[in-house]
């Protein structure tokens, strides 16, 4: 077997002369480790200095004052219209009277609690009022109207509409349609006990039962009459009447009485409704 040893030297005097080292005998060249590029250095990160930071800040300071002066102290959103929604009987002028809603200023510096505050004051109809602000010039009042259960009729021929919460909210010549009046037409034992049930407590008992009464039975009832504390009745449009009792479980009475009135009668009697009766 020949000896390798002077090819080694070979090499070795080659690598001598050209500065090259020479490969080990049966090495092989890393053709990888030869073509790898070298690593790109790291990016250092963006940084402001404290003169841009300043510069920054003003900038945004300057914006934001800006949008405030737009908005709360400039005529470009200032107040131009009022719409009026929501009401039935109120007209939309009646309405606008009441709000005085300043024309003109910025929109939202304006006070949409004291607008609210007025119309309920001016506008005993009005059982509740939203105010709200439209960009860029719009006020919006939505208007909640009050609906009569009840009319209280005066010696003077005039009727007080009356809500579900006993508030008296408005008058008139002629009764609403569909709204039970309530009468005074007081016996002698309901005379005699008004140092105990003053007119005020009779009309309030009244206009308990008219607002216990279903609405389908509401609009067939044209009176609730008071003749004492514990005797009300009830005048029907077909000329029935329904004795009532007091104003206690009205609720349940008037369950009984929708029930009753499937049956046709002359009287209706649920002064004691779990022994209700109808007479023909």
């Amino acid at each position: 077997m020949p000896d390798a040893r002077p090819a080694a030297d070979a090499l070795s005097a080659a690598s001598a002369v050209s500065g090259v080292p020479a490969a080990s005998v049966g090495e092989q060249p890393d053709a990888a480790g030869a073509e790898e590029a070298p690593a790109a250095p790291p990016r250092a990160p963006l940084r402001l200095s404290r003169r841009g930071f300043a510069v920054l800040g003003l900038l945004l300071a300057a914006v934001l004052g800006t949008v405030c002066w737009l908005v709360w102290f400039s005529s470009a959103l200032d107040v131009r219209t009022v719409r009026v929604s929501g009401n039935r009987v109120l007209t939309t002028d009646q309405v606008l009277a009441a709000a005085s809603v300043p024309l003109g200023g910025p929109l939202e510096r304006l006070d949409t609690g004291a607008v609210r505050a007025r119309v309920l004051k001016a506008l005993p109809r009005a059982a509740d009022a939203q105010v709200g602000t439209s960009l860029p010039h719009t006020v919006q009042i939505r208007i909640t109207e009050r609906q009569a259960i009840a009319a209280i009729r005066g010696s003077d021929g005039v009727y007080t509409q009356v809500d579900a919460a006993g508030v008296r909210f408005a008058t008139s010549r002629q009764v609403p349609n569909g709204v039970p009046v309530v009468e005074l037409s007081l016996s002698a034992a309901g005379r005699g006990a008004l140092a105990v049930f003053p007119e005020q407590a009779l009309v309030a008992a009244a206009v308990d039962v008219a607002k216990a009464l279903p609405a389908a039975v509401s609009k067939q009832t044209r009176s609730v009459v008071v003749h004492s504390y514990d005797d009300l009745e009830l005048q029907l449009a077909d000329g029935s009447k329904v004795l009532w009792g007091s104003s206690e479980q009205d609720q349940r009475k008037a369950v009984v009485l929708t029930a009753l009135l499937r049956q046709k009668g002359t009287s209706y009697d649920v002064s004691a409704p779990d022994e209700p009766a109808v007479r023909h």
